[in-house]
């Protein structure tokens, strides 16, 4: 079942994920519907809270980035309740974008690698570091579970060129390609 995405504006996206247990109901096809979604939307991650869920969980596939960085062709994760531990190396900046922010894509600045604590689709627990492309994913999508998006971390001049579009969004006059839901309880098919 492919989800509505959470459009800008939306109060979930703003809220602090709660964790989860391996008990909470229907996990697996949640996680099942996010790939599906975030497959049908072109993404390469797409956290809870981007389907109206706050709950701690993400998922990523960053194959389309393999031409830029080997490491990512066939990089395809689940993370539950998972916590950067550490970040470090030089800051990059790179033009991203999100689904629940679709027409608009800015210049970000983020550390380049990342220590990662997390639990799988099977609740085991991982620590593991990335660097680069992936990297820069999960920075991104666990952002979205703090209530925190990319258009948070531009540039304050940037902020305003754009913020006639972050309302139009939040107001549902978006073109999108893909259905997505409102926080004014508008819905676009």
């Amino acid at each position: 079942m492919i989800y509505p995405v959470t459009a800008y504006g939306h109060p979930v996206l703003r809220k602090k994920a709660r964790e989860i247990d391996k008990d909470y109901p229907d996990l697996n096809t949640i996680i099942e519907n996010m790939f599906e979604t975030m497959y049908e939307t072109n993404g390469v991650g797409l956290a809870a809270p981007q389907i109206n869920l706050s709950i701690r969980l993400f998922v990523v596939d960053t194959d389309p980035y393999k031409e830029e960085q080997a490491q990512a062709e066939n990089f395809k994760k689940v993370f539950i309740n998972p916590e950067i531990i550490d970040e470090s190396g030089e800051e990059w900046e790179f033009k991203e974008s999100c689904l629940s922010v679709p027409t608009i894509a800015e210049y970000v600045s983020r550390k380049s690698e990342l220590i990662i604590k997390y639990y799988d689709e099977n609740f085991e627990l991982h620590e593991e570091k990335y660097n680069g492309m992936i990297a820069r994913v999960m920075q991104h999508e666990t952002d979205h579970l703090k209530g925190i998006l990319f258009t948070d971390k531009i540039n304050n001049l940037k902020k305003v060129l754009i913020r006639k579009k972050l309302v139009e969004i939040s107001n549902g006059k978006v073109d999108a390609s893909y259905r997505m839901i409102f926080g004014k309880k508008k819905k676009r098919k």
